[in-house]
């Protein structure tokens, strides 16, 4: 059950740019093309092909950080509001969206190591666990992680270590839960050090590689969800549980093979993710401008999996990410184009309130479970656990060793006959037996309970030792300079806007020259905005003929490498074998893409072989009468000195 609460907010977008690389210094002219107003929140783009004389293009956000900017500042800013909303029972995206090189993966991860240099990603981690460990004592916490990546449009999953030769993964889409993997694996972490190591294992299997432009450019998307689901009581007495979703998704940079110079693997790689990343544009584009009856979300695994961050059931941070360098002038104008176009995405986030699928309720009724199956084997419930433990042992003890005396005794006694000792030997071997199983059962049943509890985390209990009032306040202190700061960049713009429409409403004029001069300065200024917006609409067409000369590029590169698989096909694989592929090819409209059909159909998937022939009784396959006499005989001695191949295919031994 959702809340009802249907309030729309908008997509939280911001902006930022890094420093010139050294190469980028050495190779262009000084300077960048990026200039950043942080007080008003505005981008301000030079074209370095443009005459002086043509104005300069400014778009405005909702926060703008330069390359003098801190990894810290970014997160209080604009990210912590998102995690404490997830916290509370919101779903919340996070994702980096630029060129590539511009530094999207520092920003999500950065530099793990220097506490200084840490991106969005090991931030929200430290926030989460220091959220659980302050608050009160009747929450219960159950924080669960999971990584992928959209590695050639196929979704893999990084925990799984078979990942490389396994198939890709499908997606679903519940109307409780959204569109969501199949068979993810998802772990339940306890600390920020296992949610870490989680995050590490994922990152050493994903796909990086070199190009021209970054050595170690990612070459999927990748998708690190955690889950925080959080039990505490209502006012009806009842537990109350809450699930907030938190996805932080690192994106592939868009490139062009003309500057990452990119072949073979690497170039399917681009053309794939070029490809997912114009579907998101497409998708931006039509959320944004509100007439399109069709937002075309299935067009790509990633807009397919972002479903819900734009334009559905969640509240969204868009970092955008810029190169300064003159070379990178078109890529970086397309990335603020589209970030400006985000703004304008509306969200329905709502509070996940007692959602079917919550894994909580499960563990604390297995908990509850497990809990009144050990006091049951108790042999003293009223006493304390580890009194009871203790005195458990020690009657185990005492009772081995009574009938250690009692089996002493058996075997000194000459008056009993050898087969009652031996019966009387056995049965109290047998309640040995008995009593040692009953306590290994308790054992096992003490250690699943306590595995169990520890997945639980509890409010109020020290998860990070050095936590303490001083830092709590300072936090506070430092949100609430982000939120002033926040408040008065708003303030700013809305008095900019303001200004402008009171300065027409104000205007008086004393004599006709007056009014002249005003209207004059007014019509430059309308002239102005309307040579802005022809330049703008000449910019936007150019960039559709460049985009499609690329396209047609890479076009052009894949079908050179299907003729030459063409060519391979023809002239090495046999018409018959050929045949055999084709036939079993079909077409799934869900995933849009070509698949094999099973070698067996699925109704006889138990028995993996037609039934044989009665005729062939005690023979691996049907056999002539040639094949028999000819097993019977040998090989022919005709041909043994001459470099003949047989192709006696009937003459397989039975």
């Amino acid at each position: 059950i959702m809340s009802k609460n249907k309030s729309s907010e908008s997509v939280k977008v911001v902006v930022r740019c890094r420093p010139l690389s050294r190469k980028e210094e050495s190779n262009g002219p000084a300077g960048g093309i990026v200039q950043m107003d942080l007080r008003l929140g505005q981008v301000i783009l030079k074209n370095p092909r443009a005459p002086p004389s043509e104005p300069q293009k400014t778009f405005t956000f909702d926060a703008v950080y330069d390359s003098s900017s801190k990894q810290r500042d970014l997160y209080d800013e604009s990210v912590r509001p998102l995690i404490d909303s997830v916290l509370a029972g919101f779903n919340g995206t996070i994702f980096a969206y630029g060129q590539t090189g511009t530094g999207k993966t520092y920003t999500m991860q950065g530099l793990w190591l220097d506490p200084e240099k840490q991106g969005v990603i090991p931030n929200a981690f430290d926030h989460i666990f220091t959220h659980i460990s302050r608050s009160q004592s009747d929450k219960q916490y159950l924080v669960r992680a999971s990584y992928l990546e959209i590695y050639l449009e196929e979704i893999r999953d990084l925990l799984d270590p078979n990942h490389g030769n396994t198939r890709g993964l499908e997606l679903r889409e519940s109307p409780e839960t959204g569109v969501y993997v199949q068979d993810l694996t998802s772990c339940v972490c306890k600390s920020i050090k296992e949610i870490e190591e989680v995050m590490n294992v994922g990152n050493q299997a994903r796909a990086v590689g070199a190009t021209d432009m970054n050595e170690h450019s990612s070459r999927s998307h990748a998708l690190f969800l955690i889950t925080v689901e959080c039990s505490q009581p209502g006012p009806d007495g009842r537990k109350h549980i809450r699930v907030g979703r938190l996805n932080l998704v690192d994106l592939a940079g868009s490139e062009r093979q003309a500057k990452t110079g990119v072949q073979g693997d690497r170039l399917k790689e681009a053309a794939k993710i070029n490809l997912s990343l114009s579907a998101l544009g497409n998708v931006i584009s039509a959320l944004a401008d509100g007439r399109s009856s069709h937002v075309p979300y299935r067009d790509s695994k990633l807009t397919r999996l972002l479903q819900d961050s734009l334009g559905g059931n969640a509240k969204t941070v868009m970092v955008a990410t810029l190169g300064p360098a003159p070379q990178h002038y078109d890529e970086t104008l397309t990335t603020l184009r589209y970030a400006n176009r985000a703004k304008n995405i509306q969200n329905q986030p709502r509070v996940n309130e007692d959602p079917k699928d919550a894994l909580l309720r499960e563990f604390q009724k297995e908990i509850a479970r497990l809990r009144a199956q050990l006091n049951h084997r108790r042999f003293r419930s009223k006493q304390k656990k580890e009194q009871v433990d203790g005195e458990a042992e020690e009657f185990v003890k005492l009772e081995e060793q009574r009938l250690e005396k009692e089996n002493e005794a058996i075997r000194e006694d000459q008056f009993l006959l050898a087969e009652e000792k031996q019966k009387l030997l056995g049965e109290n071997e047998k309640m040995m037996g008995d009593l040692r199983k009953r306590q290994e059962a308790t054992e096992q049943l003490t250690a699943r309970y306590k595995a169990m509890e520890s997945k639980l985390l509890v409010g109020g209990k020290n998860i990070i030792d050095h936590t303490n009032e001083q830092q709590k306040m300072l936090e506070m202190k430092r949100q609430e300079i982000a939120e002033q700061t926040r408040r008065e960049r708003e303030m700013q713009q809305q008095m900019l806007i303001q200004d402008e429409e009171a300065v027409e409403l104000r205007e008086t004029f004393t004599s006709l020259q007056q009014e002249v001069e005003a209207k004059t300065k007014k019509l430059k200024k309308l002239y102005a905005k309307l040579q802005c917006t022809k330049a703008e609409i000449k910019d936007v067409n150019d960039e559709h003929v460049r985009s499609r000369q690329e396209l047609e590029q890479t076009q052009n590169e894949l079908t050179r490498e299907l003729k030459f698989k063409y060519l391979i096909i023809e002239n090495f694989i046999p018409p018959e074998e050929k045949n055999k592929i084709m036939n079993r090819l079909m077409f799934d409209p869900e995933e849009d893409e070509w698949k094999f059909k099973p070698l067996v159909p699925d109704e006889s998937k138990s028995s993996q072989m037609k039934k044989r022939p009665a005729s062939a009784v005690g023979y691996k396959r049907p056999i002539s009468q040639y094949a028999r006499v000819a097993l019977s005989m040998g090989t022919h001695s005709r041909y043994r000195a001459e470099n003949v191949m047989l192709l006696e295919l009937d003459m397989t031994p039975p």
